[in-house]
C-alpha cells in the first residue's frame, strides 16, 4: 500500500539477490543468540511497527533487536523470513499474501482472509500470524469533506446519482488491474465515473485537497487523508479486499524465545486506521523519524511503564 520512495536502489537490489541466492547477509543470520531481526518493508508505517516492536522487546525482555529495513516487496520480505534472515515481518498484510504467497482467490470478508492466512500459514510454514494491529490499509475512494456534507456522500453508493459528472484521480495501475481495478469495479458497482485522470498515487491528496479532482483512489492510512480533512467514503458493497495488518513470526523462534509472545501481542488490536494516518503523517508531513514517532507512542500510551 502506501510505498515509500527508495534511495539506494542499487544497495536493494543487493540484498534482493543475495535473499534469492539464499544467502544470508552479514550479521542477519535467524533467531542465533539474543537479538532478534525485525524485518520491514519500504513503507513508511513498516518501519514505524518494526521500530515499536524493537523498543518493546528491548524494553520488557533481555532481547536485543536489529531492524532489517527497506524489504521492496512482500516477496523479498517472505524470503527473507524463509531463509532465517528475519526473524519477524513488522506488517504482513491479509489481501497481499492470501493471493501472492498462498495463490489464493480474494476473499473480501476481513474475518475470513484473516482466518484463511492464519491457518495457512501455519501448516505450510509453520509460522504464527498474529491478529490484526487493527489497521487497514486497503484502497479507499477518498473526497473532501466540505464535498461530502453538501452532496451527502457517505458510502461509494452515494456517488451513482452523480457519477458522470465526477472527476477521478487514480493511480493508473488501478486503472488496469484484474480483479479489484476499474473493470471489476464498474461490475460490482454498476457505475462509472465521467473521467479518470491517471497520476501518480502520491499526487492524488493534492489534487482532491485544491479541487482538481473531486475524488480520488487513496491508500486508507495514509497521514495526509488526516491532515488534509478528507473523508473516506465506506465500500458498502466490499469491492476492495481486506488488507490488514499483523505481525508474522515462525514458531521456532517463538519457542526459543517465548517472551517474544507476550510483547508481540501487546499491540495486537491497539493501532486503528485513523491512528496509523496520524503515525504516518508524523514521518511524511512532520518528517520525523519512525523510531521517534514509535517512541512518542509508546510513551503516551503507557507502554513503557
Amino acid at each position: 500500500m502506501q510505498k515509500k520512495k527508495l534511495s539506494l536502489f542499487g544497495a536493494l537490489m543487493l540484498v534482493f539477490s543475495l535473499f534469492m541466492s539464499g544467502c544470508a547477509l552479514p550479521g542477519l543470520g535467524g533467531a542465533s543468540g539474543q537479538t532478534i531481526k525485525i524485518g520491514s518493508q519500504s513503507f513508511t508505517e513498516s518501519e514505524i511497527m518494526a521500530n515499536m516492536l524493537a523498543q518493546l522487546i528491548e524494553h520488557d525482555t533481555d532481547l536485543k533487536t536489529a531492524l532489517v529495513k527497506n524489504l521492496g516487496s512482500n516477496y523479498v520480505q517472505h524470503q527473507a523470513m524463509l531463509g532465517g534472515d528475519i526473524d519477524i515481518s513488522a506488517t504482513r498484510y491479509s489481501g497481499t499474501d492470501l493471493t501472492s504467497t498462498l495463490g489464493r482467490e480474494a476473499e473480501k470478508d476481513p474475518e475470513k482472509a484473516l482466518k484463511i492466512v492464519q491457518k495457512d500459514f501455519k501448516k505450510k510454514f509453520n509460522y504464527k500470524w498474529y491478529d490484526s494491529y487493527g489497521f487497514d490499509n486497503t484502497y479507499a475512494f477518498t473526497i473532501t469533506k466540505e464535498l461530502a456534507e453538501k452532496e451527502n456522500y457517505e458510502t461509494i453508493s452515494d456517488l451513482k446519482k452523480d457519477a458522470g459528472k465526477l472527476k477521478l484521480g487514480v493511480d493508473n495501475a488501478w486503472l488496469k488491474r484484474k480483479g479489484d481495478g476499474y473493470q471489476g469495479f464498474k461490475q460490482t458497482y454498476g457505475f462509472e465515473f465521467g473521467s479518470t485522470f491517471p497520476m501518480q498515487i502520491g499526487l492524488v491528496y493534492d489534487a482532491v485537497k485544491n479541487g482538481k479532482m473531486d475524488i480520488v483512489l487513496a491508500y486508507s492510512t495514509d497521514g495526509r487523508i488526516k491532515a488534509y480533512d478528507l473523508k473516506i467514503l465506506k465500500d458498502d458493497k466490499r469491492f476492495f479486499p481486506p488488507y490488514d495488518s499483523s505481525p508474522v513470526v515462525p514458531e521456532k523462534v517463538l519457542k526459543e524465545h517465548p517472551e517474544l509472545e507476550g510483547v508481540i501481542s501487546k499491540l495486537i488490536g491497539k493501532i486503528d486506521t485513523e491512528t496509523m494516518q496520524e503515525l504516518n503523517y508524523e514521518v511524511d508531513g512532520k518528517l520525523k523519524e519512525p523510531s521517534v514517532v514509535a517512541a512518542e507512542f509508546l510513551k503516551k500510551h503507557n507502554y513503557f511503564q
